[in-house]
């Protein structure tokens, strides 16, 4: 593809009760541009990312007010909501647009302010059948748990292992929410949500924003940046098929939209270094595992157990702390996933490092539908 990441801007995970989205979306956008070494006149579009601004706050077409922050305006603006996968999402769309030619520059942005709301868990689609029963997102996922368990062996104990290793990763990383290492006992111990899920295989919801700056090769080759530049080579938005019986174990979308991304970039799993994956609950990430291909089906919870995805493994999945570590501000969850992958590609992720990565994908899902996930958004970036 004719892609390349010039800029990025993060602004760290957390509970921020003083600050607004606007500080937020003003920080990062400014660190972006500033790391691609553009000048706001040169971005000829802007896609934003946001979920739940419009539910709790009552405002529309927000990407318009936070780009003309920084004197981004007069340009197209496109607001983009996907549910988890909102970010990714945007991501895709600004890709496409560069790669057919529409622009040479593109920004992409996603914020998100969650804490102290009162919100609580994601609140689901109270028109249809299954949310009127009390079927909720954390219930979903615990549905899964217990499915993938009584089909392929194993207990919640190995799931624990998901946060105990997440949150190892996210204590290297100064972005991440939570910075403290957890045991197996502590996960365990930790309030049910919902059998076999406790609290702490569960995501939080922070606050937080994300920015990259995506240009065409041409601009990128013709342009002085900071870091060298990290390019997509291949970006694929699906959503599932929604078939009668669904697979509870096994997230049939995953496999079509990586097996399309591998496709693309004329590579396999084998040729990836590290990924940035959904891991809104322990078990997303076991199924991730299977479903992008890194193991057959069942066989999660042993390469979990075996450390081939923690740092130093074979193929670490969520260095960034994931997730559940760094937590998940919706909107801006995706192009964080993509920051982390273009840091470890550049070899700037400092302590959380994978050594001489050159390949890194992401992968970020939004919401349920009969067994499978509305939206799926894979990305593979390479150097």
């Amino acid at each position: 593809m004719n892609i390349a990441v010039l800029g990025t801007g993060l602004y760290p995970f957390g509970v921020y009760p003083e600050t607004t989205l606007e500080d937020m979306c003003v920080k990062v956008l400014r660190e972006a541009l500033a790391e691609a070494n553009i000048h706001v006149n040169q971005v000829e579009a802007g896609y934003f990312s946001n979920v739940l601004a419009a539910r709790l706050e009552g405002r529309q077409t927000l990407g318009q007010q936070m780009f003309d922050l920084v004197g981004i305006n007069g340009i197209p603006i496109v607001n983009v909501e996907n549910a988890c996968a909102s970010g990714s999402t945007a991501l895709h769309e600004a890709a496409m647009a560069i790669e057919t030619g529409r622009y040479e520059v593109a920004v992409v942005l996603g914020v998100e302010k969650l804490s102290g709301n009162g919100l609580g868990m994601i609140p689901p689609d109270g028109r249809e059948l299954e949310a009127r029963l009390g079927f909720n997102t954390p219930s979903q996922f615990a549905l899964r748990a217990s499915r993938y368990l009584h089909q392929y062996g194993g207990n919640a104990s190995a799931l624990a292992k998901v946060t105990v290793k997440n949150y190892r990763h996210a204590s290297l990383n100064p972005h991440a929410m939570f910075k403290k290492n957890v045991t197996e006992a502590e996960v365990l111990a930790s309030p049910m949500i919902a059998d076999p899920l406790t609290r702490l295989q569960c995501c939080a919801l922070p606050d937080g924003a994300a920015c990259v700056i995506l240009a065409s090769r041409a601009f990128a080759n013709r342009s002085k940046l900071q870091h060298p530049p990290v390019h997509l080579a291949a970006t694929v938005l699906m959503s599932g098929e929604y078939k009668n019986p669904p697979s509870l174990a096994f997230w049939e979308s995953d496999q079509r939209a990586s097996g399309q991304a591998y496709r693309t970039a004329s590579i396999g799993p084998s040729d990836i270094d590290l990924v940035e994956a959904h891991d809104a609950f322990t078990i997303s990430e076991v199924m991730h595992y299977e479903g992008l291909g890194f193991c057959q089906p069942g066989e999660g919870l042993e390469l979990l157990q075996r450390g081939e995805t923690a740092l130093g493994g074979r193929i670490p999945f969520n260095p960034s702390g994931g997730l559940l570590g760094r937590g998940h501000a919706l909107g801006a969850t995706g192009i964080a996933q993509t920051i982390e992958v273009v840091h470890q590609l550049q070899q700037r992720a400092a302590e959380r490092q994978i050594s001489g990565a050159r390949v890194g994908m992401t992968h970020c899902m939004g919401a349920d539908k009969e067994g499978d996930a509305r939206a799926t958004v894979v990305q593979i970036y390479r150097v």
